[in-house]
C-alpha cells in the first residue's frame, strides 16, 4: 500500500496526501478526514524514507562517542543507552559514531552526509575543534560538557568544580590533612578535557582554602591502571589518608589496590568522588559519591537537540546539573596515631 492509492481512494492528489500527513502544508479538516478514513480502512504505515522525505528531515539523530578501543565508563554506556531510549519516545533512531584517534573520517561523514538532523557530541574539549567543524558546517548539536567559551553553544554538562569543591570540604571536616586528586589520563588532561581540568582547579584551590596538603595523580581509564595509581599514592605520599576521584573506570583497580594493602575503608582510608551511582553502590563499602544523573543528561540533551532542529533560530540553551552527594560508607573520621 502507497500514498498514490490512498490518494486514489480519497480522491484527491498525492501531494495532499503528503501535506496531510507531514503537516508542511495546511489542509481542509474535510479532506483530512477522507485521507484518516482511508488510512484506517487500509492499515497503512508510511516506510521511514517515505515519511523522511515528507518531513525534509532524517528523523535519526547522530550520538558522537567515545573510539570504541577505549573502554567506555559506567557513566558513558548510562547515557549511550538513555540517548537511545529518548530518541525512540520521540519516535527517532540514533546513528552511533566514533571520535578521536583514528576515526576522524566518520566524524566527518556524520557533518557531511547530512544522515542525521542534528549531534550530540560526548567528552568536549576546552578548546574542541569539533564544536567549531559543526558550527562552520550549522548542524544543530548538543555537546555534554562545554568548551571555555559556551555561550553560544547548546549543552549540558555537570558541575565537576563544584562537587569536587565538596568532596574536598566532606573530607577536611572530617579531618583528613592530606587528600589526593586521583584524575583522568595523562593523555586526557594534555588534551583540554574539561571535566579533568576543572576538578583539578576545584581540587587544589579549595584544597588551600581548608588548609589541606593536596596531590594530584593521573590515571588510565582501567582497573589495572588502578592498582599501579594507588601503588603510587603510597609510595609517593604515604600520609594520604583520603583521595577524591573522577575516574570510575580505575575505581575496580583502587579497591584491589587498598585490600593488598591491608587498609580498610573507611577507618585507614577515605574515598569519595564524582561517579556513577551503579558503580559508587557496589563498592565495598559502599562509595561516598555525587552520583552523574546519566539518565537526565541523556534526556536533556534529546529535548535540547529536538528544540534546536525544529527552530534553528532559537537562542541557545544549556543545563549545568549539580546532584547532591550521596553519604554511603567510604568515608569517615582521619584515623590518629
Amino acid at each position: 500500500m502507497n500514498i498514490g492509492e490512498i490518494a486514489k481512494r480519497a480522491g484527491v492528489s498525492r501531494s495532499t496526501v503528503s501535506y496531510a500527513l507531514s503537516g508542511k502544508r495546511p489542509v481542509s479538516t474535510a479532506t483530512a478526514q477522507r485521507i484518516n478514513d482511508v488510512i484506517a480502512e487500509l492499515g497503512y504505515r508510511p516506510n521511514a524514507s517515505a515519511r523522511a522525505l515528507a518531513e525534509g528531515r532524517t528523523r535519526t539523530l547522530g550520538l558522537v562517542i567515545p573510539p570504541a578501543s577505549a573502554r567506555l565508563t559506567d557513566v558513558q554506556l548510562a547515557f549511550v543507552a538513555s540517548v537511545v531510549e529518548s530518541a525512540a519516545a520521540h519516535d527517532h533512531d540514533v546513528l552511533l559514531s566514533p571520535s578521536g584517534g583514528d576515526h576522524d573520517r566518520s566524524f566527518e561523514r556524520i557533518v557531511t552526509g547530512r544522515r542525521v538532523d542534528g549531534v550530540i557530541l560526548m567528552e568536549i574539549l576546552l578548546q574542541d575543534p569539533r564544536v567549531d567543524r559543526l558550527t562552520s558546517a550549522e548542524l544543530p548539536f548538543v555537546t555534554i560538557g562545554h568548551v571555555e567559551d559556551p555561550a553560544a553553544s547548546w549543552w549540558v554538562d555537570v558541575d565537576y568544580a563544584g562537587l569536587i569543591t565538596r568532596c574536598v570540604r566532606h573530607l577536611a571536616d572530617l579531618g583528613h590533612s592530606d587528600v589526593v586528586l586521583i584524575n583522568r589520563s595523562d593523555e586526557l588532561v594534555a588534551a583540554g578535557y574539561g571535566p579533568a581540568l576543572r576538578a583539578t582547579t576545584a581540587f587544589a584551590e579549595t584544597a588551600e582554602e581548608c588548609g589541606v596538603k593536596a596531590h594530584t595523580v593521573c590515571c588510565a581509564d582501567d582497573p589495572a591502571a588502578g592498582v599501579a595509581c594507588f601503588e603510587e599514592i603510597r609510595t609517593r605520599w604515604p600520609e594520604v589518608t583520603a583521595a577524591v576521584t573522577i575516574n570510575e573506570a580505575a575505581l575496580p583497580g583502587v579497591q584491589r589496590a587498598l585490600h593488598r594493602a591491608g587498609l580498610d575503608v573507611p577507618r585507614d582510608f577515605s574515598l569519595t568522588g564524582v561517579i556513577a551511582d551503579r558503580l559508587a553502590d557496589d563498592f565495598h563499602p559502599p562509595l561516598t559519591a555525587a552520583d552523574v544523573p546519566a539518565g537526565d543528561m541523556a534526556r536533556l540533551a534529546v529535548d535540547l537537540l529536538l528544540e534546536q532542529i525544529g527552530d534553528p533560530s532559537a537562542t541557545p540553551r544549556h543545563s549545568m546539573l549539580a546532584p547532591p552527594i550521596t553519604l554511603r560508607s567510604s568515608t569517615g573520621a582521619r584515623r590518629r596515631g
